[in-house]
């Protein structure tokens, strides 16, 4: 750690912040640099679709560091300064503008962006949602009381929909797949969230994609690829993200939709670092490259590579998580643990589907590698410590009959 002396981080996210936090925790008193293309300082992202979009909390009820923390931590916040090229040779981060900041270690955590569905035209009504600016233009369109047409019903869409309809607002959510977080969750818990929004007055139209945007002066219709149309005042575009790597394309930094990273976040660059959903990583438990996109895994991914920058040659220990997300829709708390994939084996544990308040366990060749739950908190927290520790399905299955 004596001849580390400077470190940059990119990305002025809640992972980056995380990361520079971590490093004073474990005692680097060297520069910590802190970069962001955004101008606010680094603010909790899972608000914007539901609390911030219906108006109950303002931009500084989310914001990740009270005033006076990040001064106490002594970092060099770079905001509004956007990232443009990462110098291998002379360990230099360049930004927009052309200035240079050199390091030792370099953290990448630039996150992600919104993907665009092809032919997505500029035109006035149409948004996207991942900044806070977005969530505040959005805000302010949804007051005048539109008619909303959600593109993409994964988490944001559902997410956005869940939000807009508590405002009031007519809206109807697309999807080509069958059910909403179809990918995320199966189609059985699918049908279930997807239910809960149709109780809510959301109008469904999956297994249809879109086939354009149509207006004048603003949106005026979306068109769908089966030839009807759905009437609508703004369209909430939210069909996935990418990983922002563009400023790494002459870096000669291994990228593969994501930043390539081992166990440990280290990069094919030696000292360069790459944490949250930008990164793809190698993760031991499931033995799979894996990038994962969610708030928990920013937080525990920045820990793990602290550590690993800070720590002796071969010293580092691998990360190897168990993913954790939840999702906020009307009354209904989802959460998924681990790495459930649709053909899965499950079995319905701790409820059922109908009541909407169950743990549904996902098993792969003989082992638990993720479990649902729907308004059972306490119970899916304890799934994920077997995920973690290799547990049989069957023990699962066991331990779930057990408790009743």
């Amino acid at each position: 750690m004596a001849k580390l002396g400077r470190v940059v981080v990119v990305g002025a996210s809640l992972g980056g912040l995380r990361a520079a936090e971590a490093l004073r925790r474990h005692g680097f008193d060297g520069r910590v640099a802190l970069v962001g293309d955004e101008p606010h300082p680094p603010y909790d992202r899972p608000p914007l679709s539901k609390e911030v979009l219906r108006g109950e909390r303002e931009p500084e009820a989310i914001a990740l560091a009270k005033p006076g923390q990040l001064e106490a931590l002594a970092i060099d916040l770079h905001l509004g300064r956007r990232a443009t090229a990462l110098d291998a040779r002379e360990r230099e981060v360049v930004l927009e503008g052309g200035a240079r900041l050199g390091f030792d270690a370099c953290v990448i955590a630039t996150g992600c962006k919104p993907r665009r569905l092809r032919g997505q035209p500029e035109l006035p009504g149409i948004f996207l949602l991942r900044t806070l600016d977005d969530a505040l233009a959005l805000r302010a369109e949804l007051a005048r009381g539109p008619r909303v047409a959600v593109v993409g019903a994964g988490f944001i869409g559902a997410e956005v929909a869940a939000s807009c309809r508590r405002r009031g607002l007519e809206v109807v959510m697309i999807d080509p797949l069958p059910t909403p977080l179809a990918v995320s969750v199966g189609t059985e818990i699918g049908a279930v969230v997807g239910a809960l929004h149709r109780d809510h007055g959301v109008v469904l139209r999956m297994g249809v994609g879109v086939a354009g945007f149509e207006g004048g002066a603003r949106l005026e219709r979306v068109r769908l690829s089966d030839g009807s149309a759905v009437p609508a005042d703004v369209a909430v575009v939210g069909i996935g993200v990418a990983p922002c790597t563009e400023w790494l394309a002459s870096s000669g930094i291994e990228l593969r939709d994501g930043v390539v990273c081992d166990a440990t976040a280290a990069t094919s660059l030696p000292g360069v670092y790459a944490i949250g959903d930008v990164a793809r990583f190698e993760n031991p438990l499931f033995g799979a490259s894996m990038r994962v996109e969610h708030w928990t895994h920013a937080v525990e991914h920045a820990g793990a590579a602290a550590e690993a920058l800070l720590a002796r040659p071969g010293q580092a220990s691998p990360f190897a998580p168990a993913p954790f997300v939840w999702s906020d829709q009307y009354d209904l708390k989802i959460q998924v643990a681990g790495l459930p994939l649709p053909e899965d084996e499950t079995r319905v544990v701790h409820g059922t589907l109908a009541s909407r308040r169950c743990v549904v366990l996902h098993g792969r060749k003989g082992r638990l590698v993720g479990a649902v739950a729907l308004n059972r908190v306490r119970q899916l927290m304890g799934y994920r410590r077997m995920v973690r520790e290799r547990a049989s399905f069957d023990a699962a299955v066991e331990a779930a009959e057990t408790a009743g």
